[in-house]
């Protein structure tokens, strides 16, 4: 079996997983996702308030006069901190991948996420694995559940399920 490794990313949060074979397969069910590390994005949690100095975008404040449309370039801004984001991540699946000498990657995200995803990872190692995607926000599912949907997408091996006599 080709060892893998699986990002599972939303807006807010990346985990990491590798997929581990049992050492003794005839007690212990396998093979399993362990999961390695997570990130989560600081600024995406943030309010307005804690992001900006002003909290009100396009006008100027003034009390009896008329306000004047402006663009303070703030889509700008979080477009920026998405893509730090996103080249965070990427720095991650990188050790990780090196760590466990992954040889297939798994990236699930959404498909704006993915978008981005594939801007960030330019590192010569991710053109020699073989990736898989995946646009679907299964950030909230527990360890067994992204690897029962990963298995019914036949994207990795089912975990066989050992019971006792």
């Amino acid at each position: 079996m080709g060892k893998f490794a699986v990002a599972v990313i939303n807006g807010t949060q990346a985990r990491f997983f590798t997929l581990d074979s049992a050492a003794i397969s005839e007690y212990e069910s396998s093979p399993n996702l362990i999961e390695q590390e997570s990130l989560f994005d600081s600024t995406r949690g943030l309010h307005a308030q804690e992001l900006w100095a002003n909290t009100q975008t396009g006008r100027n404040r003034g009390s009896r006069v008329q306000a004047h449309s402006y663009d303070d370039h703030r889509q700008n801004h979080k477009m920026e901190f998405e893509k730090r984001f996103a080249n965070q991540i990427s720095r991650a699946m990188l050790k990780m991948i090196q760590r466990n000498q992954a040889r297939q990657l798994i990236l699930v995200a959404e498909p704006q996420i993915l978008g981005m995803m594939r801007e960030a990872m330019m590192d010569k190692l991710f053109k020699s694995l073989k990736i898989h995607e995946v646009a679907k926000d299964i950030c909230h599912f527990n360890l067994n559940q992204i690897h029962d949907y990963l298995a019914k997408q036949q994207l990795l091996p089912p975990c066989q399920k050992v019971y006792s006599r």
